[in-house]
């Protein structure tokens, strides 16, 4: 039986088709069609404890059979799957058989897009786009910040080879844009 294939904006047919994502001195690679699956209200956090899904708190980012675990509220959590679709889908299945109290899906996986910005020049690009203080001794591998990155309400974290972010999918073209501007500007200065 065959299966539908989501567009997701960068691809063809999909909302940002043809727009660029810039490569070079600041990389920013589309991760939207990796899976993620997103529970909020009540129940949530005890439905996924329950499943053995450890928790971390609020604002941090913990880890379960290679998933991260995003604690974006006391019941808002976002599971990322980069390579562990099964695991995810695992959970995603039981959640939906459950019966008891168990929050409701966020739609993550369809709202939001998830970029990955990295590149030797990272850490200016990201001082251009987020006004927090990004460094690794201010803002640690397990910490996430919900905050404005390239003029957009987003959250973002650190991945292992850069920042992750993740906002609202329909400003998936306005960001890359965004992010091409302040890398042209980092590129200028370094001529």
């Amino acid at each position: 039986m065959a299966t539908a294939a989501r567009i997701y904006p960068f691809m063809p047919g999909g909302a940002a088709e043809g727009t660029k994502l810039v490569s070079g001195a600041v990389v920013l690679s589309d991760l939207t069609d990796k899976p993620r699956f997103g529970l909020k209200g009540g129940g949530s956090a005890a439905w996924l404890a329950a499943q053995g899904v450890p928790l971390p708190t609020v604002n941090r980012i913990g880890e379960h059979r290679g998933m991260r675990v995003l604690r974006l509220g006391n019941e808002d959590i976002l599971l990322l799957a980069e390579g562990t679709g099964e695991t995810l889908a695992q959970i995603k299945t039981a959640w939906l058989a459950a019966a008891t109290s168990k929050g409701y899906s966020s739609w993550r996986e369809e709202g939001w897009a998830w970029m990955r910005l990295s590149g030797p020049r990272l850490a200016e690009a990201m001082s251009g786009l987020c006004a927090l203080d990004l460094r690794p001794k201010k803002f640690g591998a397990d910490d996430l910040a919900q905050t404005r990155v390239g003029h957009i309400e987003a959250v973002t974290f650190r991945s292992p080879t850069g920042f992750d972010i993740l906002f609202d999918i329909t400003a998936s073209a306005y960001f890359a844009r965004a992010v091409a501007a302040v890398a042209g500007h980092t590129d200028q200065h370094h001529a």
